[in-house]
């Protein structure tokens, strides 16, 4: 079933969506009109939000929204959407997107049309689109991202690995930051997700609050998860009680129901207070609120194998946990406190604050975050890392002063300050203002 509806799809994007943008094309474009568009949710993804919200709010653009979902629709729908969004692309000012989304190119798109891909994650750690072996059907044909008028990212190392994993020009990809992180730099927004939180799950006051959301294996037809009993067993014995939050990722929740809370991943990060994650990139999202993290991948050699990474996932600043019992250590080297008042980053000055401070102390030697060679020289980050750096200085980072040298976060703050800036350092609570501009719509 998987198989057809892919040679569907590839049907409708080589014969049909060109023909139809070809005859609406022919108006004139209807200056102002702006289209938010998503095949992969329901309702606005989060990753829009924020940029939704600001173009809203500006008097002159005309807005009109296309999200569903195409694995939750009937084919008549999806043609539908398709045939209805295609006349309006053929006329639109502005398309901005955060996903694959096939439509968009499934045509040479008029020059007075700018596409911004507002993309929904940060940093730049497993391999996508043409670099990994299953993003891209193997069917398909056509330049997927080749109508992107610009592409935004979290950091400037993130420019080239995305520029050639999505066979971008130069030019196009832009370290804006990505728009959805300024909600966390918004504290009516964290006590928002704190206060609906403990309104849904007011067994956690008080209580040590670990989230673990991995990402899946396999492809969205047929997904797996890896560790779960491994988690639910550890957490359990968790000294104090310990609140585990399961968030799945939604490949895996559609097949059998994993997650056990309601609430979208990204209003619990501002709720928690350890994250164990694995591949996804939440823990790039994660990294702005200088929390506690682990990553727990017991199929880290397959998976490097299977999928690949840009970078050294070996060099990424946490502990790297690949079976229980390295898991149960890595939790004893964390300091992890029910604190609420760190749970926002209203208290970080900013990685940019941080970088002169993280500076001073490691000095310019060869980088332990290790980017994949060969990306138009930009594989050597700025922002280097000195080998075995026990990371005891001054920085911006908030922990109190009792617990340096007693806890990973303290002893590492320097190098994850650094990695900070490598992967999320465009990301300072201003990134939708910068894409505004940079598409000439401030």
């Amino acid at each position: 079933m998987f198989q057809i509806k892919q040679l569907i799809k590839m049907l409708l994007q080589n014969i049909l969506l060109p023909l139809l943008y070809k005859m609406y094309s022919r108006r004139p474009v209807e200056e102002g009109l702006v289209l938010f568009a998503d095949a992969h949710h329901s309702e606005m993804p989060f990753s829009m939000s924020r940029m939704y919200e600001a173009v809203c709010a500006l008097e002159e653009p005309y807005v009109e929204t296309f999200i569903t979902d195409f694995d939750r629709i009937s084919f008549l729908a999806m043609a539908k959407y398709l045939i209805h969004f295609m006349q309006r692309y053929a006329v639109a000012e502005y398309v901005f997107i955060c996903d694959y989304f096939l439509p968009v190119s499934s045509c040479d798109k008029r020059p007075e049309t700018m596409v911004v891909q507002l993309w929904h994650a940060c940093g730049m750690l497993k391999k996508i689109a043409y670099e990994a072996k299953d993003d891209i059907p193997k069917g398909y044909r056509g330049n997927m991202f080749g109508n992107y008028t610009y592409m935004t990212v979290s950091a400037g190392a993130c420019i080239a690995p995305h520029e050639r994993a999505m066979r971008l020009a130069p030019g196009r990809t832009f370290a804006t930051g990505i728009s959805r992180t300024d909600f966390y730099f918004d504290e009516a927004w964290n006590a928002k997700c704190r206060e609906h939180f403990y309104a849904e799950h007011p067994e956690a006051q008080g209580r040590r609050i670990i989230l673990w959301a991995p990402t899946f294996r396999g492809n969205a037809a047929n997904p797996r998860l890896e560790g779960l009993e491994e988690v639910r067993r550890i957490v359990g014995r968790q000294a104090g009680g310990a609140y585990l939050i399961i968030k799945a990722h939604p490949h895996i929740d559609r097949h059998e129901k994993v997650s056990n809370c309601e609430i979208p991943t990204e209003e619990l990060l501002p709720v928690a207070d350890l994250l164990i994650t694995d591949y996804s990139s939440i823990l790039f999202d994660w990294l702005l609120y200088r929390k506690p993290m682990i990553l727990y991948t017991p199929d880290l050699p397959e998976y490097e194998a299977a999928r690949g990474f840009f970078m050294d996932f070996r060099s990424i600043p946490f502990p790297i946990a690949q079976t229980e019992e390295e898991l149960v250590m890595a939790m004893e080297k964390m300091d992890i406190r029910a604190d609420k008042d760190t749970n926002s980053v209203k208290n970080v000055n900013g990685v940019k604050n941080v970088k002169d401070a993280s500076k001073k102390e490691t000095g310019k030697t060869e980088a332990d975050f290790q980017i994949e060679k060969g990306m138009s020289g930009k594989a050597e980050t700025d922002f280097p890392i000195e080998k075995g750096m026990s990371g005891k200085g001054e920085t911006d980072f908030p922990i109190e002063k009792a617990a340096l040298g007693k806890d990973w976060m303290s002893t590492h703050a320097a190098e994850i300050s650094q990695f900070m800036d490598l992967c999320v350092g465009a990301c300072d609570g201003h990134a939708t203002e910068r894409i505004l501009q940079l598409v000439g719509l401030s």
